[in-house]
C-alpha cells in the first residue's frame, strides 16, 4: 500500500508542476474570439463599445487592450468608473464616454487599424474583440495624357496617359476608359500597370500608366480614369478629365479647300489652303495653272501654307493644285486641280458718255457690261435715288431744264448676291442758268463773319459772281452745277445793300438777292442770372423793410389814425421845420364815400387832404 501512495503523490505533483509551466494566471492563451468590425473615416473619433450593445449597467473595472503580434499590450484602465490611459501611442486620444461601455479614440489614422480588446470584470462579461476598419476617399485623380504623340504605324505599346491619385486608404481601384467604355487588359493591345506609395501619414497614392497600340480612328478618342473607393457610407468612385492623344498617320489624299464655300465674287476675302487625311499635315505648295501655257505655278503664300485672295478679282480664276510630301514615308502626294472661278462685272458704260439736248427734244442712253454671268440693268436718278425703269436702255422725252444732271446705270448679276457694278452719267440741257433761290433772307450778327453760299445750274456750266468783297470758293457737285460761297464781315453798309450773287454762261445769266436781317440779341445766361440775383435781392430788401415798420408800429414808435394829419415823433437831431402836403385828386362826390370805420363822414374841408407834421 506504500508504493502505490508514493505513486500517486509523484503524479500529483507532477501535474501541479506542469499546470504552472503553462503560464501565469491572466496569461493563458484566451479562446479564438471573432472581432465585431468597427469601420471610421480618417481624422473622426472611433467608438469602441465593450460589449454587445445592449449591454446595460455601469462599468466600473474595464481594462482594455490593443492587440499587436499576438500580444495584449494595455492602453486604458476604468476603476470605480474613472478612465486612466497606460502611457504609449493612445495616451492622449481616449477618452471615456456612454458610463465607462464605450471608449473613443479620437483623431484616427490609418495607423489605427488594428484589433482592440475589451476584458469587463464589473460587470462580469466575456472579453470582447474589436477590428478597427479605416477609409479615407482619395483626392481627386489627375491624368497627364503623351504630349508626344503616338504613330499607329509603329507596332509595339505605347504610353497613352498616366493616372494619379494621391492620399487614400486603403488603395482604390482604377478603371480606364476610352469615350465611356471600360477597357480591359488585352495581350499586344491594351496593357494596365499600376503601383502605390505609402506615405508617411499611412495614406496610399495609386499610380497607374495605360499603355496601348492605337489606330487612327483613335485621333479623336477620350481618356479618363476613375478611382473606386469605399466609406462607412458606401461605395464610391472619383473620375479625372478627359484627355487626348497625338495620333500620327500618313496621309493617303489631299485636296483644295476654299473659304468661303458658294460662288465667289470680285471683291470677297478668299482663303485656299491645302488638307490630307493624314496627321500631322505635311508641308504643301499651291500651285496655279498658267491660262497661257497650261503648266501649274507656284503661287506665294503665307508661313502655314495658306493662299490669300484679298480682295478676289477676275484674274484670280482658274485651276489650283496641292502639292504635298509626306517626311514620315517620303511620299510625295497632288490633289486633283480645281477649279475658281471669280464672278465679275466690268466695264459697265453710257452710250453717249456725254449727252446733251435741248428743252423739248428726246435722249435715248444705252448701258453695256461685260459679265461672265447673264447682267440685268437698272437706271436711277443719282440724287434721290428714284429708279426710272430696267432694262440697258433709258428713253427720255420733251425733256425739261429739271432733268439734267447724273443718272446711274447699274449692271447686277441676279445668280450672285451682291455683285454688281455702277456708272454714271450726266445730261446736259442747254439754257441759261438756273439759279436755286431767286431771293432768299439770312439772319445775321453784325460785325460777325459770315458765309454766303449760292448754287446755280446749266448746260453749259454757269459761272458766278459776287456784287460784294469778299473771299469766294467754288465747287461743283456735278457738270451742270456750281456752287459758291463768299466769306464776309457784316457791316452796316452790307445790312443795307445785301448781297447778289450773278450766274452766267454763254446763253444768258440770273441772279439770286441775299437779304440781311439783322438779329436781336438774346439775353445770355449770365445776365439772365445777374436779373434773377437782382429780383431776388429786391424781394428781401422789402420784406425786411416790412418787417421793421411793422416793428416800429406795434411798439407805438409809427402812430396812425384816421385824421386828415398825423405827427411822425422824430428824436430831435430830425426835427425840421418843412411840412409836406398831400393832396388828392378825387372829386367830392367820390371823397364823400370815404367814411371811417364807425361810418361818420368826415368834414368837407378834411376830405382828399393830409398833412404830416415834422416839426413835432
Amino acid at each position: 500500500m506504500g508504493l502505490p501512495r508514493l505513486v500517486c503523490a509523484f503524479l500529483l505533483a507532477a501535474c501541479c508542476c506542469c499546470r504552472r509551466a503553462t503560464g501565469v494566471p491572466g496569461e493563458e492563451k484566451q479562446p479564438a474570439l471573432t472581432p465585431e468590425p468597427v469601420e471610421v473615416e480618417v481624422g473622426s473619433t472611433a467608438l469602441l463599445k465593450c460589449g454587445p450593445s445592449h449591454s446595460a449597467g455601469n462599468f466600473t473595472h474595464v481594462d482594455w487592450f490593443l492587440i499587436h503580434k499576438e500580444r495584449q499590450i494595455p492602453i486604458f484602465r476604468v476603476r470605480q468608473g474613472q478612465g486612466q490611459s497606460e502611457p504609449g501611442e493612445y495616451e492622449h486620444r481616449l477618452s471615456l464616454q456612454d458610463s465607462g461601455a464605450t471608449l473613443a479614440l479620437s483623431q484616427v489614422t490609418p495607423h489605427d487599424e488594428r484589433m482592440f480588446l475589451c476584458r469587463s470584470k464589473r460587470p462580469r462579461l466575456p472579453d470582447h474583440s474589436i477590428e478597427l476598419q479605416v477609409y479615407k476617399a482619395p483626392e481627386e485623380p489627375t491624368i497627364q495624357a503623351n504630349a508626344v504623340g503616338i504613330h499607329v504605324d509603329r507596332q509595339e505599346l505605347r504610353e497613352v496617359a498616366t493616372c494619379v491619385g494621391r492620399n487614400g486608404y486603403p488603395i482604390p481601384q482604377v478603371i480606364w476608359y476610352k469615350n465611356g467604355r471600360p477597357l480591359q487588359e488585352e495581350e499586344n493591345r491594351v496593357q494596365i500597370q499600376s503601383s502605390q506609395i505609402v506615405e508617411s501619414s499611412g495614406l496610399y497614392t495609386l499610380k497607374s500608366v495605360l499603355n496601348a497600340q492605337l489606330v487612327k480612328e483613335d485621333k479623336d478618342a477620350q481618356f479618363y480614369c476613375e478611382l473606386s473607393y469605399r466609406l462607412p457610407s458606401g461605395n464610391r468612385m472619383k473620375e479625372s478629365k478627359e484627355v487626348t492623344v497625338p495620333v500620327f498617320y500618313a496621309a493617303e489624299k489631299v485636296w483644295v479647300e476654299v473659304e468661303p464655300e458658294g460662288l465667289l465674287k470680285e471683291g470677297d476675302h478668299v482663303k485656299i489652303r491645302c488638307l490630307t487625311d493624314g496627321n500631322p499635315q505635311p508641308h504643301f505648295t499651291i500651285n496655279k495653272q498658267n491660262s497661257s501655257t497650261g503648266e501649274m505655278e507656284e503661287e506665294a503664300t503665307d508661313e502655314n501654307g495658306i493662299l490669300f485672295l484679298e480682295p478676289a478679282q477676275k484674274r484670280h480664276s482658274g485651276f489650283y493644285q496641292c502639292q504635298s510630301l509626306d517626311l514620315e514615308t517620303m511620299v510625295p502626294l497632288s490633289s486633283d486641280p480645281q477649279e475658281l472661278l471669280v464672278n465679275y462685272v466690268s466695264d459697265v458704260r453710257v452710250d453717249p458718255a456725254a449727252p446733251e439736248a435741248q428743252e423739248g427734244d428726246s435722249l435715248t442712253l444705252t448701258c453695256e457690261a461685260e459679265s461672265n454671268q447673264a447682267l440685268e440693268f437698272e437706271w436711277l436718278r443719282d440724287k434721290t435715288g428714284q429708279r426710272l425703269g430696267k432694262g440697258p436702255v433709258l428713253q427720255l422725252n420733251n425733256l425739261k431744264r429739271e432733268a439734267g444732271g447724273r443718272y446711274l446705270c447699274m449692271a447686277s448679276v441676279p445668280n450672285v448676291p451682291g455683285l454688281n457694278r455702277t456708272q454714271l452719267v450726266s445730261v446736259g440741257i442747254f439754257g441759261s442758268p438756273w439759279m436755286a433761290s431767286k431771293e432768299r433772307k439770312v439772319w445775321v450778327q453784325e460785325n460777325a463773319v459770315l458765309n454766303l453760299s449760292c448754287e446755280a445750274s446749266g448746260h453749259p456750266q454757269p459761272t458766278i459772281s459776287w456784287n460784294v468783297n469778299g473771299s469766294a470758293t467754288e465747287w461743283n457737285p456735278d457738270p451742270q452745277t456750281v456752287v459758291s460761297t463768299l466769306n464776309i464781315l457784316v457791316t452796316p453798309e452790307l445790312l443795307e445793300t445785301g448781297a447778289e450773287c450773278t450766274a452766267s454762261n454763254s446763253l444768258g445769266s440770273n441772279t439770286t438777292i441775299i437779304i440781311l436781317k439783322l438779329e436781336k440779341k438774346l439775353p445770355s445766361p449770365e445776365s439772365k442770372g445777374v436779373v434773377i440775383v437782382a429780383v431776388i435781392v429786391c424781394i428781401l430788401v422789402l420784406a425786411v423793410l416790412g418787417a421793421t415798420l411793422y416793428f416800429f408800429y406795434k411798439k407805438g414808435k409809427l402812430p396812425c389814425g384816421r385824421s386828415g394829419k398825423q405827427e411822425i415823433t422824430l428824436p430831435p437831431t430830425r426835427k425840421s421845420e418843412f411840412v409836406v402836403e398831400v393832396k388828392s385828386d378825387k372829386l367830392p362826390e367820390e371823397m364823400a364815400l370815404l367814411q371811417g370805420s364807425d361810418g361818420d363822414k368826415r368834414a368837407p374841408g378834411d376830405q382828399g387832404e393830409k398833412y404830416i407834421d415834422l416839426r413835432q
